[in-house]
């Protein structure tokens, strides 16, 4: 009974060798690594989420599309929104000045417009994107080091009792219990991947969401100078709100 008293994390540590210390070791690095990841960009998508709100409440009452790109001018971007309409006023204002005169230039300033937008949604989206396959990879091999460890141990713990010529009960279930231990570590290292994953996949798209639509009525801004009347339902109208005009 004093040595099943005994057994334990720390008995565990002290009894380990160095696959197991190893996979233990790996286990520690993929929870540092998940949650520096989570908290990290949770603190970016609060950030990004607030300052794309206070750019799209200021494009919306803003009076025209100069006064959008002064303030982008002054104060410069900070979120994918004001990144989208900076980029796009100036592929717009240059195609006017000066034309087709590169390949990547081509077409008309529509089309050209077109393929800037498009240029800042993909960049856009690998910015959202990035560190997710890592969550995603911890999240889905955690569980399998885990278990790899447990194994090991068994293995080495069922050795070592039936060297020792013992089969009783509190022989055996110790230090087989006592490897179980990885598995349950690598479980709480994937649970918290897996849910940050999922958390930050679905705020990602639902961002590209509103980007994508976004997206659309510049695209509309810039090539008539006024927003589709089939998309305004979709946005509630402020007071002091006026139709916005093209840069020319």
């Amino acid at each position: 009974m004093g040595d099943s008293s005994s057994l334990g994390f720390g008995h565990f540590l002290a009894n380990a060798d160095l696959v197991a210390k190893v996979l233990l070791g790996v286990l520690v690095l993929m929870s540092a690594i998940s949650w520096y990841l989570i908290v990290m960009k949770g603190i970016s998508q609060v950030i990004r989420s607030r300052r794309s709100q206070k750019f799209l409440d200021f494009f919306w009452s803003a009076t025209s599309l100069e006064a959008v790109q002064n303030e982008l001018s002054i104060h410069g971007v900070h979120e994918p929104f004001g990144h989208l309409t900076a980029h796009s006023l100036h592929a717009q204002a240059h195609h006017a000045r000066y034309g087709s005169a590169k390949l990547e230039e081509a077409g008309s300033s529509q089309e050209f417009l077109t393929r800037t937008i498009k240029k800042v949604l993909d960049e856009e989206t690998t910015s959202l994107e990035n560190g997710l396959t890592m969550l995603a990879t911890i999240g889905a091999t955690a569980p399998f080091v885990g278990l790899f460890g447990t194994v090991w141990g068994v293995y080495h713990a069922l050795v070592a009792i039936g060297m020792s010529g013992s089969g009783m009960l509190d022989k055996v279930a110790g230090p087989v219990g006592e490897a179980l231990i990885m598995t349950g570590i690598g479980l709480a290292v994937a649970l918290p991947a897996v849910m940050g994953y999922n958390w930050l996949t679905r705020a990602n798209r639902v961002l590209s969401a509103k980007l994508d639509a976004f997206a659309f009525e510049l695209l509309t801004f810039l090539s008539m100078g006024q927003a589709l009347q089939a998309s305004t339902p979709t946005r509630p109208p402020k007071p002091g709100n006026v139709t916005l005009t093209a840069v020319q």
